[in-house]
């Protein structure tokens, strides 16, 4: 486990708190991918849904469409936000490299911009492990910022973050790498709702889990 890393995201998404969710909140690409993730769960699935922040928009609205959500962050303000704004969904203040996933334990996962604070090697490491746990032909919605940058410092809505990612096509390598088809994917320029904020590239990929990749 990465302490440190670890400890670097808490405290920049313990200091962010509800002032992430109003800056993603006109997201409408996110709540699209959400749609996508919706169109192919039956009723009642299980929902892994990974750096679950605020619990909003990500397990609100899976939980709203009567489906089971577990959120993971490593924050405890955004988990402690989370479970008071979601209380239909369960959440924990865990490291998702080190929670143990069942295999083939979920219908879908989400995993919208919580790569970012991960190494590359972990990055890659985490999408195989969350393939497993996904059931065969499960999905899996996925978004980062495609920059080709590692371990870079920055400064995100006025908070000072490192930050590693990959070119957008080398993204989609490793995640097909990881076991994915990716169905549909779609790239956007946004610009949070924060006085601090700056425009960035948005990559949502959106993959299915193929029955032969469970071995």
């Amino acid at each position: 486990m990465d302490e440190e890393r670890g400890s670097r995201a808490a405290v920049v998404f313990d200091a962010l708190g509800a002032d992430y969710e109003k800056a993603f909140a006109g997201s409408a690409a996110h709540r699209s991918s959400l749609e996508w993730v919706l169109g192919r769960l039956t009723p009642g699935s299980r929902v892994l849904d990974v750096g679950s922040g605020t619990g909003r928009p990500t397990a609100e609205t899976l939980v709203g469409a009567g489906h089971e959500v577990l959120g993971v962050d490593v924050s405890p303000v955004m988990v402690e936000l989370a479970g008071r704004q979601v209380p239909g969904a369960s959440f924990q203040c865990a490291d998702i490299l080190e929670l143990p996933l069942p295999d083939a334990s979920f219908d879908a996962v989400c995993v919208y911009f919580s790569l970012l604070q991960m190494s590359r090697d972990d990055q890659s490491r985490l999408l195989r492990r969350l393939v497993q746990a996904l059931k065969p032909g499960g999905s899996l919605a996925v978004a980062t910022v495609p920059l080709d940058v590692e371990d870079v410092e920055g400064v995100f809505m006025g908070q000072k973050v490192r930050v590693t990612s990959f070119a957008a096509d080398d993204f989609a390598a490793m995640v097909t790498e990881a076991g994915l088809t990716v169905v549909s994917q779609e790239s956007l320029l946004f610009t949070p709702s924060h006085p601090d904020a700056v425009p960035e590239p948005h990559l949502f990929l959106h993959c299915r889990r193929e029955p032969r990749s469970l071995v």
